[in-house]
């Protein structure tokens, strides 16, 4: 199944062109762990409601009364990820972060390697990475204002 995802989301600036945007975590001490943003990734990506098939990964930092960890691509600019893949599945987005190509990829978990933060992990049944795209879902569905889109000016 492809799931169509627009990634220009961002208003145009003064000079009329679109800015490409990256997810941002804004406050990650307000994070309560309800999942939504999880939920909502999954939902727009796989269409299916499950933490496991998510793009942003929200953890404990120490059983159910520690604080939590939001884990999601920062949108790197010169991307490990994309290094490590030998096939050029993951390609260099403009503005940070990557792009699969689901066809060229073999599935081989290098990328989730090499990623510095964690932020890349595996469809358990795909066996292919699970990428963050910066589409903004799980920004509409946190009820505390934990996520955001960012503008990302682009040199050229």
């Amino acid at each position: 199944m492809v799931v169509s995802i627009d990634y220009s989301q961002s208003k145009a600036n003064d000079g009329g062109m679109k800015l490409p945007v990256r997810l941002h975590v804004v406050e990650m001490g307000r994070c309560i762990g309800c999942y939504n943003c999880m939920f909502a990734c999954s939902r727009t990506l796989y269409r299916v409601l499950s933490v496991g098939k998510s793009a942003i990964q929200v953890k404990t930092q120490g059983g159910i009364e520690g604080n939590f960890m939001v884990i999601t691509c920062r949108g790197c600019l010169d991307p490990q990820c994309a290094k490590a893949c030998k096939v050029g599945a993951l390609k260099p987005r403009k503005g940070g972060g990557v792009l699969l190509d689901k066809e060229k990829c073999t599935g081989c978990g290098e990328c989730s390697v090499a990623c510095l933060i964690g932020a890349i992990n595996m469809d358990p049944e795909t066996k292919k990475p699970i990428v963050c795209v910066h589409c903004g879902a799980c920004t509409r569905f946190c009820p505390h204002n934990v996520l955001t889109l960012e503008k990302v000016e682009v040199l050229v």
